[in-house]
């Protein structure tokens, strides 16, 4: 199991699943969020086919733990959000991953596509920090220090496209280009 550097077990932290190894390229921009808003964070690899005790075990731990928000993220089947909603009342948030000759369609509709009683919110393909933002969001309803932290975040995201736009109307569309040069 892996920890944010610095953070304790508390009654509001997001657990983080990823089916593989792999899969951390993709998923980093999660990590990366969830540190800079401040919020605590588990983390551990899991596959739902492959290590099913496993994340059994790893689910009933957190839930022990107290986390507040799941979220799973696998490619191809993708059926590790569902495993982990399957064993949580807690809200559940899956990432489909890339990678497939699909594309993450597969593992798009494999985690969209949820029975009746036993919901996973799905954040589009390789939406890793979309994933982090929405536990944020969730946890931020009793946190309203969290919920300082994403109104400044948003607020900074607006500010870089602020600056962006001032950018491409004073320079032109090629100053917002790698290099900043023309194109060939």
């Amino acid at each position: 199991m892996g920890k944010m550097p610095g953070a304790g077990i508390s009654n509001t932290h997001v657990a983080v699943i990823l089916g593989s190894q792999n899969d951390l390229g993709r998923m980093s921009a999660a990590m990366e969020t969830l540190e800079q808003l401040g919020v605590p964070y588990e983390i551990t690899i899991a596959s739902a086919h492959r290590t099913p005790e496993r994340v059994a075990a790893w689910v009933a731990a957190q839930e022990k733990e107290g986390a507040a928000v799941f979220i799973a993220a696998a490619g191809m089947a993708a059926h590790l959000a569902g495993a982990v909603a399957a064993r949580t009342p807690a809200p559940v948030i899956g990432v489909p991953l890339s990678g497939s000759t699909l594309g993450g369609f597969d593992a798009l509709l494999s985690t969209v596509q949820m029975p009746p009683g036993v919901p996973v919110a799905t954040v589009g393909v390789d939406a890793a920090q979309n994933a982090a933002l929405l536990a944020a969001a969730i946890m931020a309803v009793a946190d309203p220090g969290l919920r300082a932290r994403l109104i400044q975040f948003r607020q900074e995201k607006a500010a870089a496209v602020e600056v962006a736009a001032g950018k491409v109307s004073r320079e032109g569309w090629r100053s917002l280009l790698p290099g900043g040069g023309p194109t060939k």
